[in-house]
């Protein structure tokens, strides 16, 4: 190792670390806003270069925070206001003026990932003196959010503000959602139980282990003046359920999940080896980084093995490789510990047991210490960085975690003069990357086994089953969802055979097939609760009963738009459809966005939205009768229907864009392959509106008529395809469909369809040439 003097003057170092906490029932209690308690630390980092104060903040350059909380999901409130800038903030508390900001993204990781990033930055000679602050205020906010007494903690700062976003990519999606996997405990538990389930050790066991992993994380908590929960514990009561520490998901209860009500703050100071010369931070002060690394994991159901994650491991293993020691030669420990399966992860790999004389956690762990929202591991750093000055040549490790356990950032610590060492972090993602990945089935149906599992628990007793499976068909895994609790309540679920079904509701598993009842006939009822129907002959015609709404549909009404659809495809005797809306004002404005925003749950029709934009097979026509405005998914209906007859005042358009979404029920498909591209794109990407003569004139429209009289000429279209016999109608449709992706016209045109054959031996056929014969009106049977 180089000598301090002959260290390059642009070598990372961390010069600082400060942290600030406060307790409801503490006497010094002063109701800290989250600004204030990343301003209180960054005060104490500042202090702790050694250096003046004043002198170090002037020469701050760049300011990066991590996200609270409530700024770290999509709709999270902030209930007592809080920053529009929250790195500028906390910078003006302490008297900098950085030209640059950053708000990181989401994730545990972050901080030591930010950590990682500056230090590279730095000694790139792109900054020399960067601020890392970060905090949560949760537990005052959530006890003043309704208090008439409550603090207002929102700011307003001018400046620039490098937003990176949430950062939630890959690790929330609508399907996890509709499977329960809305929270952090239920997603982590998939992970311990089927390490449990590879160890081949019982509930009870694996219990045991998790609390003795953890009981040492309490002895530490306990000695800790920031912690949240300064008290020990025993294993056993750990993992004990009692009235105080209920169930969370198997095999979590609430003493070992990350605690999130804390008021915490930290911040560490990173400079240049040449400003911490010119700003007087005496060397005491100085801590090298000389390992490091960042990647990500594969997305939950992309993953080969459910009981690990190798991903953080490769970036321990690298960040030890670029330190140039092995992990015997760490003296000191903090192991992510939002819940028992990151711990272990690294545990397993390494060799470490719960009672390892180095420790795994220097702070007491996430459940104990405190999970301070994404900022825990600036507290991990700053109590590192102490422990590494105490003990002058020893090296410490920080492992960030962040996602479902998908995100980790590695940093090596140490007071030994270390030159900076770029990583090969971006290698070893692109490895990571290619790793094999198991494939899903968003719709699973059929013999399956359990992969892993978890049931979570409600306050209010309720519980849920969640699974993930693998189709003994086809090896694909899926999520799903299980009423019978008895399924996972077994000795060990895991291995055990069931069966699923899909529905536009998701996924649903069960101990065997009877447990689906199969659906009834598909028949028409004669009364629905939102649309309306109308048998005439051959002909159906269903009403949008939503005038009030605009016909917009929410998930009962597509349930019913879905079950007539059915109905429809399935009767001989209806041989063409025709929808439409109530009233004169709308056709369908599409998606009901009033009830999407009411937190009431939302589900589509696996065929759809409207029962008809993911429908495979329409083998009999069915007509759009569009009344005024057919809007986003209202458009995306007529879309889909075979033939559209619009009235005078109607407007069509792919409204979705105004509203923050996409036509993603087929308009972003389907308009691009039924108009020119660029009025495509036009509408697409602006939400243009088009008339119903412009509609027409681009070939959206078949026909246009009066005002108020689009009924009346579907009823009209309607009758010229009855006229024709509606078996040559079918086979007409089923041909084109089949050869609709065949782009060579002549292999298209000499593509062998059975439905040829089925013509020419119909009866239909058969009549109609005989009919043209003798001169009369054919008689169609449809068959």
């Amino acid at each position: 190792m180089p000598q301090i003097d002959d260290l390059d003057p642009r070598t990372p170092i961390v010069v600082g670390v400060g942290q600030a906490s406060e307790l409801l029932d503490s006497p010094d209690y002063r109701r800290r806003s989250p600004v204030d308690l990343a301003a209180d630390a960054a005060r104490d980092a500042l202090a702790d270069t050694g250096a003046d104060p004043e002198t170090v903040a002037a020469a701050i350059d760049t300011v990066a925070g991590t996200r609270q909380f409530e700024n770290s999901f999509p709709g999270a409130r902030a209930p007592l206001g809080r920053s529009d800038n929250f790195p500028r903030s906390v910078a003006g508390r302490i008297g900098a003026d950085p030209r640059r900001a950053v708000l990181e993204v989401a994730g545990g990781q972050s901080p030591q990932h930010l950590v990682n990033e500056f230090a590279a930055t730095i000694a790139a000679g792109e900054a020399e003196v960067v601020l890392l602050a970060g905090s949560e205020a949760i537990s005052t906010i959530e006890k003043y959010a309704k208090d008439d007494d409550r603090p207002d903690f929102s700011e307003h700062v001018d400046g620039t503000l490098e937003d990176r976003g949430l950062g939630l990519r890959g690790l929330m999606s609508r399907h996890h959602a509709a499977h329960g996997l809305t929270d952090a405990p239920s997603q982590y538990a998939l992970f311990d139980n089927a390490r449990r389930a590879r160890l081949k050790l019982s509930r009870d066991e694996y219990a045991t282990a998790i609390g003795e992993l953890f009981a040492p994380f309490t002895r530490v908590a306990a000695a800790n003046p920031h912690a949240a929960a300064p008290t020990e514990r025993t294993a056993a009561e750990l993992v004990t359920p009692t009235a105080v520490n209920r169930p969370i998901a198997d095999p979590y209860t609430r003493y070992v999940v990350a605690r999130d009500k804390v008021n915490q703050g930290a911040a560490v100071l990173i400079m240049s080896v040449a400003a911490a010369r010119r700003l007087g931070v005496p060397t005491d002060r100085w801590v090298f980084l000389p390992g490091h690394a960042d990647l990500r994991e594969r997305d939950l159901m992309e993953r080969a093995d459910l009981s690990a994650s190798p991903a953080s491991v490769l970036a321990t293993r690298h960040a030890l490789e670029v330190a140039g020691i092995g992990f015997d030669e760490l003296a000191h420990l903090d192991l992510y510990s939002c819940f028992p399966a990151p711990v272990f992860n690294i545990a397993d790999a390494f060799g470490l047991s719960p009672d390892d004389p180095r420790g795994l956690t220097v702070t007491g762990g996430l459940p104990f210490f405190g999970g301070a929202g994404n900022n825990y591991s600036m507290h991990a750093i700053a109590s590192m960085v102490e422990r590494v000055r105490r003990a002058p040549g020893s090296y410490g490790f920080v492992g960030a975690n962040g996602g479902m356990m998908s995100k980790y950032s590695v940093g090596i610590y140490t007071t030994t003069p270390s030159p900076w060492t770029a990583g090969n972090s971006a290698a070893l993602q692109a490895e990571v990357d290619a790793w094999p990945a198991p494939e899903e089935a968003r719709h699973a149906d059929g013999w399956a086994t359990i992969e892993t599992y978890t049931v979570k628990h409600s306050r209010d007793g309720r519980r849920t089953g969640i699974v993930v499976g693998r189709l003994e068909a086809d090896n694909r895994r899926f999520l799903a969802l299980t009423d019978d609790l008895s399924l996972l309540d077994t000795a060990e679920p895991i291995g055990q055979r069931v069966y699923v079904q899909s529905s536009g509701k998701g996924n649903r598993v069960a101990a065997s097939e009877a447990a689906f009842p199969p659906p009834g006939p598909a028949v028409l009822k004669d009364r629905y609760e939102h649309i309306l129907v109308r048998r005439d002959g051959h002909l159906l015609e269903v009403t949008i009963n939503r005038p009030e709404a605009r016909n917009s549909l929410h998930p009962m009404a597509n349930d019913e738009l879905d079950h007539a659809f059915s109905a429809f495809f399935a009767d001989d005797d209806l041989w063409v459809a025709i929808l439409t809306g109530a009233g004169d004002k709308a056709f369908s404005a599409g998606n009901d966005l009033i009830y999407s925003a009411s937190g009431k749950p939302m589900w589509v029709p696996k065929n759809g939205f409207a029962g008809l934009t993911s429908r495979r097979s329409m083998p009999k026509p069915v007509i759009a009768a569009v009344n005024g405005f057919a809007m986003g998914g209202g458009f995306e209906i007529a879309l889909a229907c075979h033939l559209v007859v619009a009235d005078a005042t109607a407007k069509f358009a792919l409204s979705e864009v105004k509203v923050g979404l996409i036509a993603g029920a087929g308009g972003v498909v389907r308009l691009p392959r039924t108009v020119p591209p660029k009025l495509a794109n036009e509408m697409i990407l602006t939400g243009r509106r088009l008339t119903a003569d412009e509609a027409l004139a681009h070939g959206l429209v078949n026909r246009v008529t009066e005002a108020g009289a689009a009924l009346d000429g579907a009823r009209a279209l309607a009758a010229d395809i009855l006229d024709s016999s509606p078996t040559s109608v079918r086979i007409s449709l089923q041909v084109m469909e089949e050869t609709r992706g065949i782009p060579d016209v002549v292999d298209a045109v000499t593509h062998h369809s059975s439905a040829f054959d089925d013509l020419m031996v119909s009866e239909d056929a058969i009549e109609g040439l005989t009919a043209f014969a003798q001169k009369r009106r054919p008689r169609w049977r449809n068959r």
